[in-house]
């Protein structure tokens, strides 16, 4: 009777022990005050809204405005040599191998010495986190938003390839699979790009220290400045909710390209950055995760769909302003993208068609 007594009192102490040890972990989890990301946020667009507004000239968008290739141009452009474009996988159709491999070219940038010579580009990431702040105000919110973002993940698949070795697929995360429940999205996991964290009731992020990216140091950032600051997610589910395939369809349902690449901007983009969190939610530095590059692409691909749904009429629109404010000037195709540097500078017209030679590329589905 003793030994039983015993023995029950040693099996209940473990037992308790077992059940607190999640509360002890997250205890141990470092966590971040969200409050150092607020006013770098992006702003959002509700899904109600958007289809409320679905088909509209919300704009007072003037067709007459629309910069468009004269008929030499387009013959210069299909003359490019894409015979056959390179697939972007999304990330559930990439092999183990793959994924491996661009996990592990992903990191190799981070260990490649910075030659932006930029506040905080100690490495090949980092100037790639740098060039994105040091030009937010001319990236975001602006008619050459898609256009340079597109140009941007280009610049990077270049560097992940001649610098980094990378032979594989590009890939892109279709959030859609995932909405409502980012934190168990695929790639974040341990092999990959390390969890992410729901953000805690106290509003706090939490550093990751897990996956191939695991206790990251960013001194970029947040927002304009240069603090020392851990990699970190904090994912609302409230907002990855909202990422369907209705709110996409919405966005892609004006005819011009202005109001979608507005209800873009604000909608399927905003909410996948916040529904991240923390470092991601960081209108100026958000690439210093990793996933950036992930979610833009994503970004690119419902773009890429609205260009497909009427390639006589859509494929080289471009319009809106290249200024968040006066004077403002027209976004044109002859708008210069730049990188600083790290690419060769080109054009809004090079990056209109993912297969006009310039890039070559298109995606999975």
């Amino acid at each position: 009777m003793r030994f039983s007594l015993l023995t029950q009192a040693i099996c209940g102490a473990v037992t308790v022990s077992a059940l607190g040890i999640p509360d002890l972990e997250e205890r141990q989890a470092k966590l971040v005050d969200l409050s150092m990301f607020q006013g770098h946020t992006f702003p959002l667009l509700s899904p109600e809204q958007a289809a409320a507004e679905a088909g509209q000239n919300n704009s007072n968008f003037k067709p007459e405005t629309v910069s468009r290739p004269n008929a030499a141009q387009v013959k210069v452009q299909a003359a490019g040599s894409c015979a056959n474009p390179a697939v972007r996988y999304e990330w559930r159709n990439l092999s183990d191998a793959h994924k491996a491999a661009y996990i592990k070219a992903a990191k190799c940038l981070f260990g490649k010495p910075g030659q932006t010579g930029l506040t905080g580009a100690t490495n090949r990431q980092f100037d790639m986190q740098a060039i994105h702040q040091h030009m937010t105000s001319i990236i975001h919110n602006v008619g050459q938003f898609l256009p340079w973002h597109r140009y941007y993940l280009h610049t990077y698949e270049r560097l992940l390839r001649e610098e980094c070795g990378y032979t594989g697929p590009m890939t892109w995360w279709d959030e859609t699979k995932d909405a409502g429940h980012f934190n168990t999205a695929p790639m974040f996991t341990e092999s990959y790009f390390g969890h992410a964290p729901l953000k805690t009731s106290d509003n706090k992020g939490t550093c990751i220290t897990s996956g191939a990216f695991a206790n990251t140091e960013l001194d970029i950032g947040p927002g304009q400045g240069n603090t020392k600051h851990c990699l970190s997610r904090a994912v609302d589910e409230g907002l990855s909710k909202s990422i369907t395939n209705s709110f996409i369809s919405s966005c892609n349902s004006h005819d011009n390209f202005t109001d979608m690449w507005k209800c873009s901007y604000t909608g399927p983009h905003a909410y996948g950055h916040d529904a991240v969190g923390a470092v991601m939610s960081d209108v100026d530095t958000s690439p210093g995760d990793p996933i950036f590059f992930l979610h833009h692409a994503f970004i690119d691909r419902n773009w890429r769909i609205w260009q497909n749904a009427d390639k006589n009429g859509r494929l080289y629109q471009i319009n809106g302003y290249t200024t968040q404010s006066p004077p403002y000037k027209t976004t044109t195709l002859d708008y210069t993208l730049s990188s600083m540097n790290i690419r060769p500078d080109a054009t809004v017209r090079d990056v209109m068609d993912t297969e006009g030679g310039y890039l070559c590329y298109k995606y999975d589905y």
